[in-house]
């Protein structure tokens, strides 16, 4: 009987254990206690993981720990970020693109995490991406796309990123009468290489993809969607100036924190991040060679250029009939 009393209450001890909060966030002051980690939803060598070990360098010199890059591609972005979030620790961050996460809700069922898990703390650079066509296509602007996709409806092919920034796209291309197909692929490198044999017309990706088949003469960057000309190719214009805006989105890289990291914990490490890329050429230059815009701001300027993406994909969403699960 007393061994029937004694595993009850380990049972009853272990569920109280269970319910109680995750340990407090430490202060602003005291942060970091111990190895900070980087979970990236991209792998290494994209643009992200590049800019993460960057700062992870620079980073760990300045909070006297270890700051460790984990990435964990794979799922759309659900798999990092279901391992962030379930570390519900202030010491385990996740550096993710917001195109890794926003079109969540409109593709997948049954999402292991909410919108509200992952607090903004600081954006680190917006990518480039660039709208690409083959070098040989007879439409050399974004306009004379539209036109030979209007003369030929149906017969053009298109191909692009994954997740939220696809969906603002297709919803671009209904909003401007334009029926091209879509060409679905798992390796963006694939699609650039198809682009460049001329089996897809039209290509929306960043610009460090295109590049090797840039390079090579055998791609023609048209236009970046960012809001400003990127430096590493200053003579390509924005969407904008090539009269299409409502194609206008930057690719937002940055860093996330759980809910219960408290905003001046969050605003000291966006200035640390500020600091380390103001004061070393060397990350400027980095991120601007893969394609990359230097932009460090804050946890508010940054979620609400998340929100603002939010609408934008919102709207493209609802023009498309897609609702979100």
């Amino acid at each position: 009987m007393d061994g029937v009393r004694r595993t009850a209450c380990a049972f009853i001890l272990a569920a109280l254990l269970a319910s109680l909060p995750a340990a407090p966030p430490a202060s602003a002051q005291s942060w970091p206690t111990r190895p900070v980690k980087f979970i990236l939803t991209l792998g290494p060598g994209s643009g992200a993981d590049i800019g993460s070990r960057l700062l992870a360098d620079r980073l760990t010199k300045k909070w006297n720990q270890p700051v460790v890059i984990e990435n964990r591609p794979g799922g759309d972005g659900i798999v990092a970020i279901n391992t962030f979030v379930t570390a519900q620790d202030d010491h385990i961050l996740l550096f993710a693109p917001s195109s890794s996460f926003i079109g969540h809700p409109y593709q997948h069922d049954n999402l292991p995490y909410k919108a509200s898990d992952l607090a903004p703390i600081a954006r680190v650079s917006n990518t480039v991406i660039g709208i690409s066509v083959p070098a040989d296509l007879p439409a050399k602007t974004l306009g004379e796309v539209l036109d030979l996709a209007r003369a030929k409806p149906g017969q053009l092919n298109w191909a692009g990123l994954t997740g939220g920034l696809d969906i603002i796209f297709e919803g671009w291309l209904k909003s401007v009468g334009a029926d091209i197909k879509k060409v679905p692929y798992r390796n963006p490198v694939e699609a650039a290489n198809d682009l460049a044999a001329g089996r897809v017309q039209l290509y929306e990706s960043a610009y460090a993809i295109a590049r090797p088949q840039v390079q090579a003469g055998k791609i023609r960057v048209l236009a970046v969607t960012n809001t400003a000309r990127a430096s590493a190719i200053p003579d390509i214009p924005t969407v904008a100036e090539a009269g299409q805006p409502a194609l206008t989105i930057d690719g937002l890289v940055g860093l996330f924190g759980p809910p219960t990291m408290p905003m001046d914990l969050r605003e000291r490490i966006a200035a640390d991040i500020k600091a380390v890329m103001d004061g070393d050429p060397v990350i400027q230059d980095r991120l601007i060679s893969t394609a990359q815009l230097p932009k460090p701001g804050g946890p508010a300027e940054f979620a609400k250029s998340i929100d603002e993406q939010r609408a934008v994909l919102a709207k493209a969403a609802k023009d498309l009939g897609i609702v979100a699960k």
